[in-house]
């Protein structure tokens, strides 16, 4: 799996948004300058997150963005599969149940089921929050 600009920018939005909460809205101006990102790029993702319900937007001259949630209720996961869709390493397991012919003789079928649970439990082991105090440790998530 490869995240896309859009999946790490989302989740850069989500931090700045978290790191510079005052209770008023901030400018998609402001969050294109702090974090080096094109404003024309930004709208669609930001649309993308308010529509999803994580942002509350503000049209005006005092608009702009501010989270809707605080930052240890949003998990990196929950902003992936937004701007990139589900953590499903193969198309077989896109659709629950699975309806491929082969999956009652599949020998890989566990392989990337495993492979989906330790994307998921990863990512929505992770808030934004945590990302704010330093991130988690990647030890913790040996196996």
């Amino acid at each position: 799996m490869k995240i896309s600009t859009r999946g790490r920018y989302a989740i850069r939005v989500m931090i700045d948004l978290a790191e510079h909460n005052t209770g008023e809205y901030i400018p998609l101006m402001d969050i294109a300058k702090r974090q080096e990102i094109s404003e024309k790029y930004l709208e669609a993702i930001v649309a993308s997150l308010s529509k999803n319900g994580f942002l509350i937007s503000l049209r005006g001259k005092r608009g702009g963005y501010r989270l809707a949630k605080s930052p240890e209720e949003y998990t990196i996961g929950s902003i992936l599969k937004i701007t990139e869709g589900p953590f499903t390493p193969v198309a077989c397991l896109e659709q629950t149940p699975n309806t491929c012919e082969r999956a009652a003789h599949c020998k890989t079928l566990k392989m990337w089921e495993g492979l989906q649970n330790l994307l998921e439990d990863y990512f929505e082991g992770i808030t934004v929050q945590d990302l704010l105090n330093d991130g988690p440790r990647v030890d913790d998530y040996v196996i």
